[in-house]
């Protein structure tokens, strides 16, 4: 087993998570004017799923 240093670890995880947001910036702005893919898009016509949220009910009750 490999001795690893967490504050080491704890730098090269924030260094990913900035990556990963910086990305994350870039693909919004480049897709913001973009065509949606199928499915993507958001449905104003769709019903609510009453069988979920009645379960979410029962859940908050217990």
């Amino acid at each position: 087993m490999t001795n690893q240093d967490p504050q080491e670890l704890l730098k090269l995880k924030h260094a990913q998570d900035e990556q990963k947001r910086q990305f994350t910036n870039f693909a919004r702005n480049v897709s913001s004017d973009g065509e949606v893919e199928a499915g993507q898009e958001f449905s104003v016509d769709r019903v609510p799923d009453d069988q979920n949220r009645m379960k979410s009910v029962e859940n908050k009750r217990t």
